[in-house]
């Protein structure tokens, strides 16, 4: 079994497994080149496409898990949501009332997303490392479903809690079903593992997230059990939500990197934690980048471990830099640490 595989079991591994969330994207001059003749909605959604992308960081830095080439947006046009990127997220029709909730639909589950389904199996079969499939959680699809596009205050979802919380929650409640539905999907096509990205759970304080987010992911990852597929969460700024999350019966928490690791393990025992490098740190000098990847992998000690960065890779990122992050991580041994990782990069 992969280290990614073990470490998600609850192994402290020998060495810790590396994946980077954003791993494909517009950093790797291979995928450039694609988006030269392809527009990502495009390439989202042609199967053959979406695998490329999934494989090609892979195949360029041997990384141990690959993530498959999709958008948390993926499974809502067959809901009846209107999708368009402009660069991000943008929804033609906000969903704001009772009314144009109840006009969006939970399709039956082969009819979410098949193109997704048969990239992943593309992936699956080639890839010689696990797959991990995603979802965006229900909170963070509520977000722009509701706003319409990325927002830094997300004014009308935030208000529409308050002030319409039933409508509000009848909409969690079929993305709930929606998610459920497409994550189940994504086991048989091949995923070794699942990922539930909770963007902007961050929002809230622990009480509002207690009762509009928690119930919707314990939900998703109780009815992912009987598959015995690991799953990972992650709430994005959500430092203040540990104690809640402890709540969430997964195989691992994913950490962004405003919260120490070694806090993190204390507040969730017998989770594998994942994260949680500063994803600016690769955009430093290379002394600096392997100084903070060996503060992480020494706060990633006691318990199983996988390294990632505490949110995506940004564009601007020198996939050298990638590199050395990669072999950096493969050459410490979590058995006997060592005392620094500038040595392990020739």
């Amino acid at each position: 079994m992969s280290t990614f595989l073990r470490s998600l079991a609850g192994e402290s591994t020998e060495s810790a497994p590396i994946w980077l969330m954003r791993q494909a994207g517009r950093y790797l001059p291979e995928y450039r080149a694609l988006r030269q003749r392809f527009g990502f909605w495009e390439m989202v959604q042609t199967p053959d496409l979406a695998a490329e992308a999934t494989l090609q960081p892979v195949r360029r830095f041997g990384v141990d898990a690959a993530i498959l080439f999709q958008d948390i947006m993926s499974p809502l046009p067959a809901m009846g949501v209107e999708v368009a990127f402009d660069p991000g997220p943008v929804i033609a029709r906000p969903l704001r009332d009772a009314a144009a909730v109840e006009r969006i639909v939970v399709p039956d589950a082969d009819e979410l997303a098949p193109s997704a389904m048969e990239a992943l199996r593309l992936v699956a079969a080639e890839s010689l490392v696990p797959v991990i499939g995603f979802a965006g959680a229900p909170l963070t699809l509520a977000a722009y479903l509701v706003e319409g596009k990325g927002s830094k205050e997300f004014a009308a979802f935030r208000g529409l809690a308050r002030s319409s919380p039933a409508v509000l929650e009848r909409l969690l409640d079929k993305l709930t079903d929606d998610t459920i539905a497409y994550l189940r999907g994504q086991v048989p096509a091949g995923a070794a593992a699942l990922q539930l990205f909770d963007t902007w759970a961050g929002l809230f304080d622990e009480p509002t997230y207690r009762r509009l987010g928690l119930p919707r992911v314990k939900r998703i990852a109780r009815a992912l059990e009987p598959s015995s597929i690991p799953l990972i969460y992650m709430a994005v700024g959500g430092g203040h939500l540990l104690d809640a999350m402890a709540d969430v019966p997964c195989a691992g928490i994913s950490v962004d990197w405003r919260t120490p690791l070694g806090s993190v393990r204390r507040s969730l025992p017998g989770k594998t934690l994942q994260g949680n490098l500063d994803p600016a740190a690769l955009l430093g000098t290379r002394e600096g980048l392997l100084a903070e990847a060996h503060a992480v992998l020494e706060a990633g000690l006691g318990g199983p471990h996988v390294f990632n960065l505490g949110h995506g890779v940004m564009q601007q990122t020198d996939p050298d830099q990638v590199a050395a992050l990669v072999d950096a991580v493969h050459s410490f041994d979590r058995r006997r640490p060592v005392p620094a990782l500038a040595g392990a990069i020739p």
